[in-house]
Formats: C-alpha cells, sequence, structure tokens
C-alpha cells in the first residue's frame, strides 16, 4: 500500500475533516417567546438592506424596549449577517432592560468572539451561567472560547453543568472541547462515557476523527458504520470509513465507501487526500492501473503546501513502480526531488534504489545503463551529505557486485575495502553496521581466498569476521585450509 504517513498530511486530513465538523456547531439560539411578527418583520427589513435602515427600525424599538426577548430576537437577527454594531445594539438594550436576562448576555459574547475576543466573550458568557445555571449553551460557549486560554478550565466549567442538570450529556460536550483543542485521546474518552444512542450526529464525527487522528482506525470505523446507519449520505463519515479501511488494508470494504463517498453522498467536497486514499485502496486490491489514475486525479487539486503535491507525487512513482513501469517511476520520483522543498539523505537514495530494481528487471547492455546510473546517483549523494559514507560504500559495493559478479573486474572491492575501513574503527557497532561488516569481510574472504588464492589474507579477514560472527561457516572452512 502507498500510503503518505507524515505529519503534514494528518495534518491535511484533521482540518479537512474539521471544517466539516465544525460546521454543525453554528447553532442559533433565536427567543421562541414574543411577539414573533414583530421578530418576522425585522428579518426582513434586515434582508432587505434598507438604506434608512435605523427609520424602520424606530417603531419596533420603541414598542419593544422592554421586551427583552424580542430585543436579543432582533439583536440575533443582526447578528447572523454580521452586523455586529446592531447587534451590539439590540444585545445592549436587552442588558439594560434586564440585567439578569441570561440570552443578552449569550448574544454579547457571541458578538465579542466573532471579534476574536476571547476574554471578553467569556466574561459574558460567564455572567450568562451566573444569571442561569442551568443554561446549557451558556456552558458550551463559555468551553468553547476558554479552552483557548486553558482546555482544563474550560472543562472545569463544564463539569459546573453537570452538577446543575445531572441528566444532561455533559461528557459529549467535554468530547468536544477536546477534540477542537488536539486532545484527541480525552475526546474519545469524553465521548465513550455517553451512551452511544445519545450521541448526537456531530458527536459521532467528531469521535470517528478523534480515533482516526489517534490511529485507532478499527474504533473510528466501528462507531462510522454505526453514524451511517442513519446518515448513508453522510460524506464525512463515508470519507473516515474508507480512510480507516484502507489503513486496516480491508480492501474491499474501502472500495465501497469509496463509491459511496464519491457517488452517493450529500455536500461531498473532495480533496486530495480522497483521491490518494481511493487509488491506495485500489491498489491494495491490485486495480493498479484504476489506482494511478485516481493519484492522478489528487495531482489536479488544490494544495496549500507544496511538499503535499510532492507528497502525492512520490506516490504515484511508488504507484508506477508497483507496475514495473520504471520509465514513468523514475520520471515521477526526479519530479519530487525538484518539488519537495528539503530532500533528505533517503529521499535521493531512493532515487538510487529505483534503478537498482530497473536494473533487475531488464538484461545486457540495458542492466548495466541502469545499474552505473545508480551507482552515479549514490556517488553523488556522498557530495551532499557526509554523514552517509558507510551507506554509499554498502551501496556501491553491492551494485559493483551486480555488475561484476565474479569479481573479474574488481568493482565491488574499493567499495568494500571503504566500508570496512569505516565500520571497524568504530566502538559501538548497531545490528545494521554489523550486519554490513560481515557482508564486506565475507566478499574480501571470497577475492582473496578463491580469486586471488592469497590464503593468509583471506585467514586474517576469516579472523576478524569470527570475532563478531564466532559461528559463521564460511570464516570457519577457509580457516580449515591450512
Amino acid at each position: 500500500m502507498y500510503n503518505l504517513k507524515n505529519k503534514e498530511i494528518m495534518k491535511t486530513i484533521k482540518y479537512f475533516v474539521m471544517g466539516a465538523v465544525l460546521a454543525g456547531f453554528s447553532t442559533t439560539v433565536m427567543a421562541q417567546d414574543g411577539t414573533k411578527a414583530d421578530i418576522d418583520a425585522v428579518k426582513k427589513i434586515i434582508s432587505s438592506k434598507p438604506a434608512n435602515l435605523a427609520d424602520q427600525m424606530k417603531p419596533f424599538d420603541k414598542k419593544n424596549k422592554k421586551n427583552v426577548e424580542n430585543l436579543v430576537a432582533f439583536g440575533r437577527a443582526f447578528y447572523e449577517v454580521k452586523d455586529t454594531i446592531n447587534a451590539f445594539k439590540y444585545a445592549d438594550m436587552a442588558m439594560k432592560a434586564d440585567k439578569k436576562y441570561a440570552p443578552a448576555y449569550v448574544l454579547m459574547g457571541d458578538i465579542k468572539a466573532l471579534a476574536d475576543d476571547g476574554g471578553g466573550a467569556a466574561a459574558m458568557y460567564d455572567q450568562a451561567i451566573y444569571f442561569d445555571p442551568k443554561n446549557p449553551e451558556a456552558y458550551r460557549k463559555y468551553a468553547s472560547v476558554y479552552r483557548k486560554i486553558s482546555p482544563q478550565g474550560a472543562i472545569s466549567k463544564l463539569n459546573d453543568l453537570r452538577t446543575q442538570l445531572p441528566d444532561y450529556p455533559v461528557d459529549a460536550i467535554i468530547g468536544h472541547i477536546n477534540y477542537i483543542s488536539n486532545n484527541f485521546e480525552g475526546a474519545m474518552s469524553s465521548f465513550e462515557a455517553v451512551p452511544r444512542e445519545k450521541l448526537e450526529k456531530m458527536d459521532i464525527i467528531e469521535y470517528v476523527s478523534s480515533a482516526y487522528f489517534s490511529g485507532q482506525h478499527q474504533k473510528a470505523l466501528d462507531m462510522a458504520k454505526f453514524g451511517l446507519i442513519n446518515e448513508p449520505r453522510n460524506s464525512t463519515l463515508n470519507r473516515l470509513a474508507m480512510f480507516c479501511d484502507t489503513e486496516l488494508e480491508n480492501y474491499t470494504e474501502a472500495l465501497d465507501y469509496a463509491d459511496r463517498l464519491f457517488n452517493k453522498s450529500d455536500s461531498a467536497n473532495f480533496s486530495y487526500m480522497d483521491y490518494v486514499y481511493f487509488g491506495n485502496a485500489l491498489n491494495g486490491n491490485k486495480q493498479h492501473d484504476e489506482a494511478i489514475q485516481q493519484f492522478q486525479k489528487a495531482l489536479q487539486q488544490d494544495f496549500d503546501n507544496p511538499d503535499k503535491r510532492a507528497g502525492v507525487v512520490k506516490t504515484l512513482s511508488d504507484a508506477y513502480k508497483g507496475i514495473k513501469d520504471f520509465d514513468n517511476a523514475t520520471k515521477y520520483y526526479e519530479q519530487y526531488l525538484k518539488d519537495v522543498s528539503h530532500a533528505s539523505a533517503s529521499d535521493n537514495a531512493g532515487l538510487g534504489q529505483l534503478y537498482v530494481q530497473w536494473a533487475s528487471n531488464l538484461e545486457g547492455d540495458e542492466q548495466i545503463a541502469k545499474f552505473q546510473k545508480a551507482d552515479e546517483i549514490y556517488a553523488n549523494l556522498l557530495t551532499k551529505y557526509q554523514d552517509v559514507e558507510d551507506y554509499v560504500a554498502f551501496q556501491r559495493a553491492r551494485i559493483g557486485m551486480y555488475m561484476d559478479p565474479e569479481s573479474k573486474q574488481e568493482l565491488a572491492k574499493p567499495h568494500y575495502e571503504k566500508l570496512v575501513e569505516l565500520l571497524e574503527p568504530k566502538a559501538e557497532k548497531d545490528a545494521t553496521d554489523t550486519k554490513r561488516l560481515i557482508e564486506a569481510y565475507r566478499y574480501l574472504i571470497s577475492y582473496h581466498f578463491v580469486i586471488k588464492e592469497n590464503k593468509a589474507a583471506a585467514h586474517e579477514i576469516a579472523n576478524k569476521l569470527l570475532l563478531i560472527d564466532p559461528e559463521n561457516e564460511v570464516a570457519k572452512q577457509v580457516l580449515s585450509v591450512k
């Protein structure tokens, strides 16, 4: 499977999903009592955008100056069209008409939150809670803004609501606060404290998202399936189900959810990640040509970061490698190295590995040409990254063996000797160092014993080999020949 597993990508998925999730929390608190005719009339005036708005509102101001419910409703109507000046006016009028009317403070808090005044918003919501300690909306909104200052302080306030309303699903709100604070493990724990059947649609989506971001793909998938029972056309849940089934290598099921996402979901907007995961699922299902088509579509989408696009280019290279189309595999890999902002030593070495694989699928002069290209890439790698000298020596030694298996041209010898020179003095050798050193010793033993018929040199190296691999049969056999 050709997965994009890096922080940037996970960040992209996160904000793509969170956008869908947070859209569900724009709940409007509208007064249900009072003179509905006046409220409807004010809404109509606002929607007409009259030049003499203030004049048209004067009769309503006079008539409702003591009707706090209508004043808040008027302010809320202005707030919904982002006219915060008039929204503030009516919130202030309501607060002066009744200093203890909690919805007026909630509206004022919303206005301040819209202006990015989190502290002021929290203060207003706190006042609403003071005057109406059983108002869940005030607690939720307080927690939503205060979590930027102190997530734990926000949760503490929500626990006060639990005291006021023991039957209210406070844990679901705590789950939401943890989610938007990037505490995904905490979000899962909070949502799990609420019976699944009592979770709202957005709670389910946030739980699935939290589990996905935490790498708990089976839990995410299970909850997504539960949510899809009642929301079969929910694009976010179908998307996350496809992602999770792909991660779990349930490729057939992932393709079913891909069909649901692309063809049977409401209000679905697609990102490059949708096409990448679709392609990964197709690859896993051995539909490689169709996978390549999806990766090509991914490259046609918008990217907010060139490195993200470069990652998809590499995925496309991997897909072509999977069907042994090395012309395109190397073409896209070279494009990846050009596009990515900081290509690592490992990234550059990947191109050499690709040419080695290409060569192994060829014969004769064509094969030698690709091996030589790989050798050139590794040689150039050393000019950019001095700390990979032993790795380069090892790779070039192997390429030399591939091109000259009988050591007639001694293509591998100088590189294995260099590898020994670099690794022998190391006081602490890791498992990779030891493995490479064993390979170098074995080659040099064979070279001296078989090619040069120099038993003394072969014995000297065999003794070194036994020091790091006491049961090595090659070394024992060579030493047995006196």
